[in-house]
């Protein structure tokens, strides 16, 4: 629930943003986080509302929740969550919302004052990594000991929060837990051959050129999964400025490997990342953008690139290709639209 996993991402934030969540969680004394929808659940078959904070999230929620409930994502394509700050549109989905599920990990840290009031009312609010940080030391984090937030750039990972969604829908709505629990089954058998296709792709690129080079550090939890070194300009999030020296840091490491590419990101200013291209030029080594990636949000709604089984094989179908890897044009499914 909110107020277990929002104490989780403040244990490492800073004294600050401490203050702040203890003033909020005084404040919070109030209805229990088992209140009276999350007693009562779905009533008569009648459609509930599900609101999401991220389109990673309100996707596999979707596909979890069924025919059941309907669900909005309020952080859309190309928007960088690190930063975004609610509207007044977004708070009254948050509270016309039957369930609200979040990320956690500080990924939505400027949305805490708007999911600790909805939790305060007695909605039912949860965090699909909250059950990913009780299994031990998957979480990553950085050398700040901020925790990272991406779990779902590594599949296995998402497939636990697809595990919490279904785990947290069966506790609203007991009458349908059967059908939560089946649909969450067969996403995860989807997920499965996703994840094989990234391990295979992935691996096919000489050893020599496996490291990804983007925006920000968003894809550490990839890294980790499909054998891949990771350098991201910036940190965790993008609220972090990237200096001078880490610029020619990483322009000095692209000639030394002779990386041929480095990738933008839909939710980030690429202006850091034509630096470092710039600077390897200067360099006498040419270094391409090999493309565009989806980090922070998936691709537009409506399309297959909008989902996040698109928006993975979009990614490590790209990276593949780019750094010399073996991978179909249009991806595992054969429906990127690149």
């Amino acid at each position: 629930m909110v107020v277990k996993s929002l104490c989780r991402d403040f244990q490492t934030g800073t004294l600050g943003s401490l203050l702040v969540f203890l003033a909020l969680l005084l404040s919070s004394c109030g209805p229990a986080e088992t209140g009276s929808k999350a007693e009562t659940g779905a009533k008569d078959g009648k459609v509930y509302h599900i609101t999401a904070t991220v389109g990673m999230i309100a996707d596999i929620v979707r596909q979890v929740a069924g025919d059941h409930a309907e669900v909005t994502g309020i952080i859309g394509e190309g928007v960088d969550p690190h930063l975004y700050k609610p509207t007044s549109t977004d708070i009254k989905a948050l509270q016309s919302a039957d369930v609200v599920f979040y990320n956690g990990l500080m990924l939505e840290g400027k949305m805490t004052d708007a999911l600790m009031r909805v939790a305060r009312g007695g909605k039912p609010v949860y965090a699909v990594t909250e059950t990913i940080l009780d299994a031990g030391d998957y979480v990553l984090t950085d050398t700040h000991e901020h925790f990272d937030p991406h779990v779902w750039m590594d599949v296995k990972g998402w497939i636990r929060a697809v595990d919490a969604v279904a785990t947290a829908l069966s506790e609203y709505d007991p009458e349908h837990a059967d059908d939560y629990r089946t649909n969450a089954k067969t996403y995860t058998a989807q997920l499965e051959k996703l994840d094989a296709y990234a391990t295979k792709v992935i691996g096919s690129i000489p050893e020599q050129q496996r490291v990804l080079v983007t925006a920000h550090d968003a894809f550490n939890y990839m890294g980790r999964s499909y054998g891949i070194e990771v350098r991201g300009i910036q940190g965790i999030s993008t609220e972090s400025e990237a200096g001078v020296k880490d610029v020619e840091d990483l322009v000095k490491f692209l000639v030394q490997r002779k990386i041929p590419a480095v990738f933008v990101e839909t939710s980030v200013s690429d202006k850091n990342v034509r630096a470092i291209v710039e600077g390897a030029r200067n360099r006498n080594h040419a270094v391409v953008i090999g493309g565009s990636l989806f980090s922070d949000a998936m691709g537009p709604a409506g399309t297959y690139e909008g989902t996040y089984i698109g928006m993975i094989d979009h990614n490590v179908t790209v990276i593949a290709r780019a750094l010399g890897g073996e991978a179909p044009e249009k991806g595992f499914q054969g429906r990127l639209s690149l």
